[in-house]
C-alpha cells in the first residue's frame, strides 16, 4: 500500500513537471516568436523587399533618407499603380495585414523626382493592399515650390481596404502655378497651365487617416477623396498659406504678370480678396477610380466621417458636399479659410471656425438639404480681410442651423446672409450662375450671436431666433428678433 502511494505521487510529480515544462516551452517560444516577428531595416533598400509582403512587422532604423531624381535614373524606383498604369511609385505597399513602423525616420523626397518620371504622375507611397498599418513616418518634399511635377503628383495615396496611416507629418512642396490658388485655372479651362501637387488621397474601403500633419505649400487639395466608402479621416492639422490678391497685383513679373492677371473667370482678378494658395484642406469627390484586392472600382465617394480636425489657410476647411450616405463632421475647426464647412447635407457636430477671410459655412448648391450644423465662431487674430462680406451663406432647404460664439466680425459689417447674390470672387459678374444667388427656404434658423441676418428676396419659410438685426425681403419667413 505504500509502496503504492509512492509511485503515485511519483507518477503525478512526473506529469506536472512535464505540463510545467512544456507550458515554459511555449511561453519562451511565444517570446522568442514576438521579439523575431519584428524585423528591423537599415535603409529603404533594405525596405523595399518587403513591401509586398503579409503579415510582416517592419520597423525602420531612425534617421534620415533621401530619394533623389538620379535614384529614379538608375531605375531603384520602377513601380506603376495597377490603375491604368499612368502613375509611377516610389513606395508601393502591396501585401496585407502588415504594419510599417517609421518612428525616428524622415524622408526626404527631392522635388526633382517629380518631374524624373516624365509624363507619369507620381505618388510617393501607394497603399493597393488590406489591413495594414503605417505609422510615425515624416516625409518631406526638399526643394522648391516652383519645382512642379510633369503631370501631376501626391504624397500619399491610400487604396485597398482596412488600412490606417498614422502619425504622419507631410510637408509637400513643388507645383505650377504657386501662390495664386485657383485664379488662373484648376481642371481643363485654364489660363496658365498648371501642374498640380496634392499631398493625401484616400481612395478605397473603410481606409483611416489619422492623427498626421500636413504642412502644405503646394497649389493642389491636402486630403482628398475619391471612389471612398466609409473613410475615416480623424484628428488631422493641415496648415497652408493665404495671399491678399493686392499682393498678387503687385508682382512686376511671373506668371500671373505675364497673362495681365486675366482670371480663369473670365474678369481681372479683384482686389481685397484673400485667396489660399493651395486648394481644399479635406474634400470629397463624387468620382473616381480605386484598387481593392486587385480589382478596380469607379464610384464616388459614400459615409464620411471626419473627427477633430483643424485646418488653417486653405480654400475650404471640410467640404464633403459631393460625397453620398451619412457625412459626419465632429469637433472639427477651420482657422482662416476661404469658406469653413460645406456639407451639402449631413451632420456637423461641436465645430469652430473664424470668419476673417471668409464665411463659416457655405451653401455649394441651391438644392442641399437637411444639412445640421452647430458652429461656433472665433475671435480672428487678424485684421478682417472677408471679401465676400459674410459669416455665412445658407441656400437650400430643411436645414437647422445654430451660430454660437464670437461676434467680433460684426462691428466689420460682416452678416449672416439667406440666399442672393453670395460676393464670392468666382462668381462676380455673372459667372457661373449655376453656384449663385441660391433659394434658402424652410429651415430653422438659430443666431445665437448680435450678427445681423439678411434675409434676400429670395428667402422664404425661414423661422428660428436671432439676437443679431434682421433684414427681410423676402416671402413668410417667421425669424424672430430676440434682441442683444
Amino acid at each position: 500500500m505504500t509502496t503504492f502511494l509512492f509511485n503515485l505521487k511519483k507518477t503525478n510529480f512526473h506529469s506536472t513537471l512535464k505540463c510545467y515544462v512544456i507550458c515554459l516551452l511555449g511561453i519562451f517560444a511565444f517570446t522568442s516568436l514576438g521579439v523575431n516577428a519584428q524585423t528591423m531595416v537599415n535603409s529603404l533598400e533594405e525596405l523595399k523587399p518587403f513591401l509586398d509582403d503579409d503579415n510582416v512587422h517592419v520597423k525602420m532604423k531612425p534617421g534620415v533618407y533621401t530619394i533623389t531624381a538620379d535614384d529614379v535614373k538608375n531605375g531603384l524606383y520602377t513601380k506603376e499603380t495597377i490603375i491604368k498604369n499612368t502613375s509611377k511609385v516610389l513606395l508601393l505597399f502591396e501585401g496585407n495585414n502588415s504594419t510599417y513602423d517609421f518612428t525616428g525616420v524622415t524622408i526626404n523626397v527631392d522635388t526633382k523626382v517629380l518631374q524624373a518620371f516624365g509624363k507619369f504622375q507620381v505618388y510617393e507611397i501607394q497603399i493597393i493592399g488590406n489591413k495594414n498599418v503605417l505609422k510615425n513616418l515624416t516625409l518631406v518634399d526638399v526643394g522648391s515650390v516652383h519645382d512642379h511635377p510633369a503631370h501631376r503628383a501626391n504624397n500619399i495615396v491610400i487604396d485597398g481596404s482596412h488600412n490606417r496611416v498614422e502619425g504622419f507629418n507631410v510637408t509637400t512642396k513643388g507645383s505650377f502655378p504657386y501662390g495664386y490658388g485657383d485664379a488662373f485655372g484648376k481642371g481643363g479651362k485654364s489660363v496658365i497651365p498648371h501642374k498640380k501637387h496634392s499631398a493625401c488621397l484616400v481612395r478605397g474601403e473603410s481606409n483611416h487617416l489619422k492623427d498626421s500633419k500636413f504642412t502644405h505649400r503646394s497649389y493642389g487639395h491636402c486630403i482628398f477623396m475619391q471612389a471612398a466608402n466609409n473613410p475615416i479621416i480623424e484628428g488631422c492639422v493641415v496648415e497652408g498659406e493665404m495671399r491678399k490678391t493686392d499682393d498678387m497685383l503687385a508682382e512686376t513679373s511671373g506668371p500671373a504678370f505675364d497673362v495681365d492677371f486675366m482670371t480663369v473667370w473670365g474678369y481681372k482678378l479683384p482686389k481685397d480678396y484673400m485667396l489660399s494658395t493651395g486648394e481644399a484642406g479635406i474634400r470629397a469627390y463624387d468620382g473616381g477610380e480605386t484598387v481593392i484586392d486587385g480589382k478596380n472600382y469607379r464610384r464616388g465617394t459614400s459615409n464620411v466621417t471626419v473627427l477633430n480636425c483643424t485646418v488653417k489657410y486653405m480654400r475650404t476647411g471640410v467640404t464633403i458636399a459631393h460625397a453620398t450616405g451619412k457625412k459626419r463632421v465632429e469637433g472639427c475647426v477651420a482657422i482662416g479659410c476661404e469658406n469653413g464647412f460645406s456639407l451639402g447635407s449631413g451632420e456637423l457636430v461641436n465645430c469652430k471656425a473664424d470668419v476673417t477671410y471668409g464665411p463659416a459655412y457655405a451653401s455649394t448648391y441651391e438644392r442641399d438639404k437637411s444639412y445640421n450644423a452647430d458652429i461656433t465662431l472665433l475671435d480672428s487674430k487678424e485684421p478682417y480681410y472677408n471679401g465676400s462680406g459674410n459669416i455665412a451663406y445658407i441656400g437650400g432647404s430643411e436645414h437647422k442651423i445654430t451660430f454660437r460664439g464670437s461676434s467680433q466680425g460684426a462691428a466689420q459689417g460682416l452678416k449672416i446672409q439667406v440666399g442672393g447674390d453670395k460676393k464670392n470672387i468666382r462668381l462676380l459678374h455673372g459667372n457661373l450662375p449655376n453656384q449663385n444667388n441660391f433659394k434658402g427656404f424652410d429651415f430653422e434658423l438659430h443666431n445665437l450671436t448680435n450678427y445681423p441676418v439678411y434675409l434676400s428676396d429670395k428667402s422664404s419659410g425661414v423661422s428660428g431666433e436671432s439676437k443679431g438685426e434682421i433684414t427681410d425681403l423676402g416671402t413668410n419667413n417667421s425669424l424672430k428678433y430676440t434682441g442683444k
